[in-house]
């Protein structure tokens, strides 16, 4: 009996150690307590969908002429540029002729007397432009104004009923982790939605100065572009814009912070008209930092002060390090173009840079953006040197380059795998400095770069196109 009791009691014992301790795991832990459903987006859907609008452009191309810098209105790829040859030379070169072509993409209405937001490169140069709601009703649209750099345009809509709206949200307020959802006009199938969560914030894909890019791995796909990426609570966080073609699952979509801003101007003037401060920046990395004796990687090294230009009028120089910029600061080089880009136009404004060690604080006027592009046409001799084949600039390369005086060597072929194509080095570049000494010749660059040792770093000063930058490289035998 006293055996039963005592295995009785042990029991109990037993019982009760892995109900307490099972309690504490769930007061401790939360997650084990609750299980979280997936979010539902059945009446979010159902709220959103019909603010979101499918657009279809038509484009015309002017007559087509035989040539390998001519499109092909038959839609041919460039095999079947012996079809075409074929039937020139048997029955004469066929004669020019328009063509339309035709696109599709999406956007959002964001105000009821029928503003649509969407993508510049959706609506850039359409003849025509249709809108075609959820209730398959169809309007012609107006483009009221557009934006290239940050691509986004705005699209109007005449329309006496009541219009769908979708609302702007805080797109700064966005968290990664945070569910999302994204409609869309992916391949023409009309309205789609996806799902997914913020994979991170701020990035950078090469898109344009501006970028500072939502990535989602809510699908989207060709067609999907300039429709809205919503929270939770309904509200657009984002356009989307972007993906990548080898990757899956990964979107990127325009922060609707940003549109917000230029929305007035874009509405009242058509474009967006920017400040500028005349340089070219870069991205300062470790091996640039600690040839130039820079304390931290912070901030935008000047690699170049345009002639004539807001930086240069004010006294900033190249390899000044711009560490701060009306009053904000500056912690990577793509933080600049953007408070420069918002600054308005005339205004004098306090640009702290480090120069040498020693702080500067230099008042600049900001000058306008203006338009322009530039390239340069490269050929030339070679020469082997730190994985690049580089070539004297003489009087007739320089006159087919553009430049006053025929100094520096040019990059005329880079080997792969070299340090000089792991530091991004390019054909064409033109060396115009080594170490911060002038390079004039071929002789100055080989008196250098034959002095020094394996890994040692070399800090180069490069013309690519209009524009210098600085480069770091590890010298090899």
């Amino acid at each position: 009996m006293i055996k039963k009791r005592f295995l009785f009691l042990f029991l109990a014992l037993l019982l009760s150690a892995f109900v307490f301790s099972d309690a504490g795991y769930s007061a401790a832990n939360p997650k084990a307590q609750e299980q979280r459903p997936l979010p539902s987006f059945v009446e979010l859907i159902k709220k959103e969908n019909p603010a979101v609008v499918n657009i279809s452009t038509t484009q015309v191309i002017k007559g087509w002429k035989k040539g390998p810098k001519d499109r092909d209105p038959h839609g041919r790829s460039p095999q079947d540029k012996d079809y075409r040859d074929y039937w020139d030379d048997f029955f004469g070169e066929m004669p020019p002729r328009d063509f339309k072509t035709q696109s599709l993409g999406s956007g959002f209405i964001i105000r009821k007397d029928g503003l649509i937001l969407t993508n510049f490169h959706v609506i850039e140069n359409a003849e025509e432009i249709v809108i075609r709601l959820n209730d398959e009703r169809e309007f012609k649209a107006k483009v009221i104004g557009k934006d290239k750099k940050v691509d986004i345009a705005l699209l109007k809509i005449e329309d006496k009923g009541e219009l769908p709206l979708a609302d702007l949200g805080d797109s700064d307020k966005l968290e990664i982790g945070e569910w999302v959802m994204a409609i869309g006009n992916p391949f023409g199938l009309g309205h789609t939605v996806t799902a997914g969560i913020v994979s991170a914030k701020g990035r950078v894909i090469g898109a344009g100065p501006y970028d500072d890019f939502i990535q989602t791995d809510a699908s989207i796909n060709p067609g999907n572009s300039g429709g809205p990426l919503f929270n939770m609570k309904g509200e657009v966080v984002g356009i989307n814009t972007a993906i990548t073609a080898s990757g899956q699952g990964i979107g990127f979509a325009i922060p609707i912070n940003v549109v917000k801003n230029l929305l007035p101007q874009l509405e009242k003037e058509g474009k967006i008209t920017r400040g500028w401060l005349g340089v070219m920046i870069q991205e300062i990395t470790k091996e640039l930092a600690k040839s130039l004796n820079l304390k931290s990687e912070d901030g935008a090294l000047v690699g170049d002060v345009i002639a004539g230009g807001p930086a240069e009028t004010a006294g900033i120089k190249r390899g000044d390090v711009v560490a701060e910029f009306n009053g904000n600061k500056i912690k990577k080089m793509k933080d600049l173009p953007a408070v420069v880009a918002n600054t308005p136009v005339g205004k004098e404004v306090k640009v702290k840079v480090i120069r040498e060690g020693a702080e500067k604080i230099i008042t600049v006027k900001i000058g306008k953006l203006e338009e322009k592009e530039a390239a340069v046409e490269q050929q030339a001799e070679m020469k082997q040197k730190l994985g690049m084949r580089v070539q004297e600039i003489t009087p007739e390369l320089a006159k087919q380059l553009d430049m006053e005086k025929a100094e520096g060597i040019i990059v005329v072929e880079v080997e792969r795998g070299s340090p000089s194509f792991d530091a991004n080095i390019r054909k064409g570049d033109i060396i115009l400095e080594i170490d911060r000494i002038q390079i004039k010749r071929l002789e100055d660059y080989e008196k250098i770069i034959n002095k020094k040792k394996t890994g040692e770093t070399v800090l180069l000063l490069i013309r690519r196109g209009d524009s210098t930058l600085f480069v770091t490289l590890k010298a090899e035998e």
